[in-house]
């Protein structure tokens, strides 16, 4: 009925038995476009997980190349690849575990010159992104375009995740509800400065997956007006609500912010 292959019918099996999947979703997944911002901490864990799951098309934009201290956290890549640039270390990667999926790789940085034209012909973006510049840009590109946004942050033994819905600009919040503007350099520590434990980018990435999937698949409860904020020492999550900002400058009632904005590059992300 769905046109599968005998290979893609074992390989995908346990998705079609779940009731809330089947060979339906499964073609949703295989005719999904999403595009991932980052294949570094949180990049690695998402973009593997997206292509196990047969999503049929994955975009990485990464300008940097493999470096031994990566390999800390960053999944997709290995030590033969040390010098590699990421988005070629990845494709190597999402090739070898799944014939299925075509990877678009953007060895680039994200500007307010490409960045429509790299985000229009993707579903969904996931931003790993490690910066304020690049996050408040996605941010704003996918808004303008109307597509859905899964952004997450960590550092050190903390993780952020929370989804941005732009096909609903009159309901969802939008980042800058949560931080209006970028902070002054310096203010906060970057990785390098302040240490990340690996496997925290492993559980946030990974999220960052679930939640994309629940957002092709059209089920669940995506995050929302939520945010989800994991501490590793504790083993706990906790979930805080926020409300879309009347007076927010992008998505508000009175929006001055029309146009992109290339903030000067800043430190290490956290919400």
């Amino acid at each position: 009925m769905f046109g599968f292959t005998e290979e893609q019918i074992k390989r995908y099996s346990r998705h079609i038995i779940l009731p809330e999947v089947g060979g339906v979703g499964q073609q949703k997944l295989l005719n999904a476009k999403v595009l991932v911002i980052g294949a570094g901490g949180l990049g690695s864990p998402s973009i593997y997980y997206l292509a196990a799951a047969g999503v049929g098309t994955i975009g990485i934009v990464d300008f940097d190349v493999v470096d031994f201290s990566n390999l800390q956290r960053q999944i997709l890549h290995n030590t033969s690849r040390v010098g590699v640039p990421k988005v070629e270390s990845a494709k190597m990667t999402v090739e070898a575990l799944n014939p299925d999926v075509k990877v678009i790789a953007y060895n680039q940085k994200i500007t307010k010159e490409n960045v429509l034209d790299i985000v229009k012909d993707f579903d969904i973006v996931l931003d790993g992104s490690d910066n304020f510049p690049t996050r408040f840009l996605v941010n704003d590109a996918c808004y303008m375009l109307g597509k859905p946004l899964v952004s997450a942050a960590i550092l050190r033994f903390e993780g952020q995740l929370t989804v941005f819905d732009y096909r609903n600009k009159e309901t969802s919040p939008c980042y800058r509800c949560l931080i209006p503007e970028p902070p002054p350099p310096g203010l906060v520590p970057s990785c390098q400065e302040a240490g990340l434990l690996g496997v925290v980018g492993g559980i946030m990435g990974t999220l960052q997956a679930n939640e994309a999937l629940k957002l092709i698949l059209e089920i669940g409860e995506p995050l929302i007006g939520k945010l989800l904020v994991f501490d590793a020492l504790k083993t706990e999550f906790r979930t805080v609500k926020f409300r879309k900002n009347p007076k927010c400058e992008l998505c508000g009632e009175n929006p001055t912010i029309t146009d992109l904005i290339e903030y000067d590059q800043a430190c290490e992300v956290r919400f």
